[in-house]
């Protein structure tokens, strides 16, 4: 059941409301950071928690995105999208008035479940509320701009409300825009749904979750309990068997939550394995150049954020002309550029001092926001160039699982080799100890590099030609 004929107005206002999930999931990626170091003074909590605070929250938006699309395309995407949204709302709220670090990794979990269900609701909404491809672009590219602009609004806003009312206020700025998102869903979007909507696939979920869960707490606890610790090990071991089981168990369905049959398309699977390492770059980056910032040079979080500006400011720049790109000469170029940037960007950052001149942190932010800003477009391109377009919905959800999984695993494996060459202080020892991490980074932009050069290939594409419809 698709949507009925809307004037433009309205149709306008209907965007604005999807573009205000969007705008409050892409400003958690970036405001949560910038407190970080005040949320590890004042709840206690060493690197892993830290972690944990960023991680519970990409684990449960990455394991629950597929889930969430099937749901909205069963029940009805505004009511998912108004369940989304509450949820993100409350967690936010509740985030804010964490008593301990186990209480907000547990809200962020709520915050988690709630972003899953807006992008996969929102989306269905605009596709169904833009028939024509001309509007349907125009639509997708004001959506993508809106990412972009929480971005680069994130450290700046973080950085004021860190500044004035303490960490618990950025938490805060999600609720009056998650309200008024719900009143107006309520007033200007009507409901839809798919003709024909997906089963639903509990097991499969529950293996998801089991995989991502297990690996992120083996991963983020390794350097405390010993990379060969009886617990690590069975984390890993359990990751493991889980993915184990999917591959079995999924080709079995007629409708499986995950169809490993895409990943035989080249450009499909380069697409997803380029987001997992460019967005675990970006994480990553965020995490460490935030803690740098504050811990080490001693700046405070108004102007570690402003510091940090020039990467989302580029990047917001960068991914319309990264857009045109693609149209005009195909993915090949901006994801090259975008690799060879965050690999020379984030090599450069591994010579960070105690006293390195500001002139030196805003060409390598700059540098990094050139590569985060080229690689989302091409990445895009990709994935639904990479399958057929009867699939491009499931094609779409994958994507942003593998967008969700490379924050993850960003911060989780940055963290560990953190956490694990820590030695005193982190003001005294966080320059040498991330010497590894930044170097991580740097491999993370090599490999998007590698993979822009070989999934553009026409070998490359021929293999996504042969895919079943």
């Amino acid at each position: 059941m698709s949507l009925p004929a809307a004037g433009r107005g309205r149709r306008g206002l209907m965007l604005a409301v999807c573009c205000m999930s969007l705008f409050m999931v892409g400003l958690d990626n970036t405001i949560v950071n910038v407190g970080l170091p005040d949320i590890g003074r004042d709840l206690h909590a060493g690197v892993s928690g830290l972690q944990w605070t960023v991680a519970a929250y990409t684990i449960a938006l990455a394991a629950l995105l597929m889930f969430s699309g099937a749901v909205a395309d069963r029940i009805g995407r505004r009511t998912i999208f108004q369940v989304g949204l509450s949820l993100f709302t409350l967690g936010s709220w509740l985030c804010s008035l964490a008593p301990s670090l186990g209480w907000l990794i547990g809200f962020r979990i709520l915050q988690g479940a709630g972003g899953s269900m807006l992008n996969p609701a929102a989306l269905g909404i605009i596709t169904n509320t833009f028939t024509r491809p001309a509007e349907r672009a125009r639509a997708i590219g004001v959506w993508d701009g809106v990412f972009g602009l929480s971005m680069a609004l994130g450290p700046v806003l973080g950085g004021v409300l860190v500044g004035t009312v303490g960490w618990r206020g950025i938490f805060w700025a999600n609720i009056p825009v998650g309200l008024a998102a719900v009143s107006l869903t309520a007033l200007f979007v009507p409901d839809s749904r798919a003709p024909r909507s997906r089963r639903a696939d509990p097991v499969g979920q529950f293996l998801i979750i089991v995989m991502l869960g297990s690996l992120a707490y083996a991963i983020i606890e390794g350097p405390g309990l010993g990379w060969r610790s009886p617990e690590i090990f069975g984390f890993f071991a359990l990751s493991v068997a889980a993915l184990a089981v999917l591959l079995a168990y999924e080709p079995r369905r007629a409708e499986p939550i995950v169809d490993f049959r895409f990943f035989r398309s080249v450009p499909f699977a380069g697409a997803n394995l380029s987001a997992v390492c460019a967005i675990a770059a970006m994480a990553g980056f965020l995490f460490l150049s935030t803690l740098y910032l504050q811990d080490v040079r001693g700046l405070s979080a108004l102007q570690a954020g402003l510091t940090i500006l020039p990467m989302p400011v580029v990047m917001a720049l960068c991914a319309p002309l990264a857009g045109r790109m693609v149209a005009k000469r195909g993915p090949r170029i901006p994801l090259v550029i975008a690799g060879a940037a965050l690999t020379i960007s984030s090599a450069a950052l591994s010579r960070l001092t105690g006293s390195t001149g500001h002139t030196y942190l805003i060409v390598t932010y700059a540098l990094f926001g050139i590569g985060a800003g080229m690689v989302s477009s091409p990445i895009t391109n990709g994935v639904m160039s990479g399958v057929p377009k009867t699939q491009a919905g499931m094609a779409s959800g994958m994507n942003s699982s593998s967008r969700q999984l490379g924050q993850s695993l960003g911060v989780a494996i940055v963290g560990s080799v953190l956490a694990a060459s820590m030695r005193g202080s982190m003001q005294a020892g966080f320059v040498r100890a991330a010497h590894g991490g930044w170097w991580i980074l740097a491999g993370c932009g090599y490999i998007v590099l590698l993979l822009g050069l070989v999934c553009t290939t026409r070998w490359a594409r021929a293999t996504a030609a042969k895919l079943p419809a």
